[in-house]
């Protein structure tokens, strides 16, 4: 994965509901504007309901030219066929989802608040580092808080992306992409926007152009 200025990275809902609804929600979400990824993040679903979200959600992110990861599970990411995998610091180092994904696919980690552990990440390969979270989520409850300085001090030093994830609306997404961040995974900030998922991606892509803007004047990458 390149490093891009700053794009978005959506991630689904715990919970999809009935998953002809949610897949008209999604094309809403991403005919809207850029989306860089989808990353289907579902903990509590079985194998089955997995497998057929992908089948189901795949083509309508890849008619978007938006990359499909999968949460947790490299085994599985490989059968389906999606573009990578999402692995958190309990799931498996990252040379281990490398290895059963393959060098073709996408492999992001969670790396907290800690650059140290981002770097051990890159070191094995990791296609991007994920650092979060920067606001307190409805859709998860994080073990650590980041400062948008993490982001600027990656963006001078190291050349892996980094995203940025945690409680991301459109109205924090402006500060977290003038920091550096190359994505913004947003969940609760698209899915529960009060004027729907597509609003919603249009109000997050232009944050982060004014963002970009906000770096650009800063004199950063």
């Amino acid at each position: 994965m390149s490093r891009p200025a700053c794009r978005l990275y959506l991630i689904t809902p715990p919970q999809l509901g009935d998953l002809a609804v949610f897949a008209g929600r999604l094309e809403a979400a991403l005919s809207a504007g850029d989306v860089a990824a989808l990353q289907v993040r579902l903990k509590d679903a079985s194998e089955a309901e997995i497998t057929e979200a992908v089948r189901v959600l795949g083509p309508i992110a890849r008619a978007h030219d938006t990359a499909l990861i999968l949460n947790d599970d490299p085994d599985l990411a490989a059968r389906l066929d999606c573009d990578g995998v999402h692995v958190g610091q309990s799931d498996m180092p990252c040379a281990e989802a490398r290895r059963r994904v393959g060098k073709d696919r996408t492999v992001g980690v969670t790396c907290h608040d800690s650059r140290h552990l981002a770097m051990e990440a890159a070191e094995q390969g990791a296609d991007y580092v994920a650092f979060g979270a920067f606001f307190p989520s409805p859709t998860k409850d994080a073990p650590t808080r980041a400062e948008p300085e993490i982001l600027s001090v990656w963006q001078e030093t190291m050349q892996t992306p980094c995203v940025a994830i945690g409680g991301i609306t459109a109205e924090t997404a402006r500060g977290l992409a003038a920091a550096g961040a190359d994505f913004l995974a947003v969940s609760a900030g698209v899915w529960s926007h009060p004027g729907g998922e597509a609003q919603a991606v249009r109000d997050l892509n232009a944050a982060i152009g004014e963002g970009l803007a906000d770096r650009s004047r800063s004199g950063g990458a």
